[in-house]
């Protein structure tokens, strides 16, 4: 068996590590994968296929690079018994999130709440199709992959739609109270699947680290939206929301077009 390091430049946060499972999903040489965030490196332990695993991982545009392979020799891995679980988990609470940030964003005219609803909404599409799909064919996660992703960008495109028309039009001013109150729960709703889905490896990685938050694209845009609410306050303009708004929903795009390079 031999072992080959990647470095993934811009795997941020846990979403993105399921992406990469689900990419890699179906390579049957493929024994097991060892991800660590803070580090962004994914260790897969494999027999043969390294083209395949290395095409599959360039594909996803999460700057994969091989870094080394060696020979593990015989290894035992243990299942994760907890991962359906905890894949419900995390589900549970950005979908939640995805409710709570499009209802008060809609509500206090924030277009950056609404943005990243959809970024929430993203995170649960990725977790939904890892559970949905277990037991399923391939082909049936790539279905499922392609109408998340599209799906997900049309919603992105309703909402940059909004933004221009706001910039162009009327001034809307959003309520910087509830834009910072609102981001400051998601940012402890992030945090939170951060850290139950790292403790979930290893025992010996039971507490939260502070280089693995602050790497996470999610935190990044709640701080965002934190530092656009005082900025509507301070300069008394909706500008800031809505650029930090049209930000958050090119990231949204992005990611639909890596879920549906699941599909391929």
């Amino acid at each position: 068996m031999d072992k080959t390091v990647f470095l993934i430049a811009k795997m941020d946060c846990p979403s993105e590590e399921n992406l990469i499972r689900m990419k890699l999903d179906g390579i049957s040489g493929i024994k097991n994968l060892d991800f660590d965030i803070s580090k962004r490196t994914l260790t897969v332990f494999h027999q043969g296929q390294l083209q395949q695993i290395e095409k599959s991982i360039s594909e996803l545009n999460l700057g994969g690079k091989k870094l080394a392979t060696e020979n593990a020799g015989q290894i035992t891995f243990e299942e994760n018994t907890n991962q359906k679980k905890l894949l419900w988990t995390v589900l549970a609470i950005n979908f939640v999130f995805f409710l709570l940030e499009i209802t008060t964003g809609l509500i206090s005219k924030s277009m950056g709440l609404v943005a990243d609803s959809l970024d929430m909404l993203a995170d649960a599409f990725v977790y939904g199709i890892s559970l949905f799909a277990v037991g399923g064919t391939l082909a049936k996660k790539k279905r499922i992959a392609k109408l998340a992703g599209y799906f997900q960008i049309v919603l992105a495109v309703i909402g940059f739609a909004e933004v221009l028309r706001r910039f162009l039009g009327a001034e809307k001013m959003p309520d910087f109270t509830t834009m910072i109150f609102i981001s400051v729960l998601a940012l402890i709703a992030n945090s939170i699947c951060l850290y139950l889905l790292q403790k979930s490896k290893s025992k010996e990685e039971a507490h939260m680290k502070a280089s693995m938050i602050f790497t996470s694209n999610d935190v990044i845009i709640n701080l965002g939206i934190i530092s656009a609410a005082l900025l509507v306050n301070w300069l008394n303009s909706n500008k800031p929301d809505l650029i930090i708004g049209a930000i958050v929903f090119v990231l949204v795009i992005q990611g639909a077009i890596r879920i549906l390079k699941i599909g391929k």
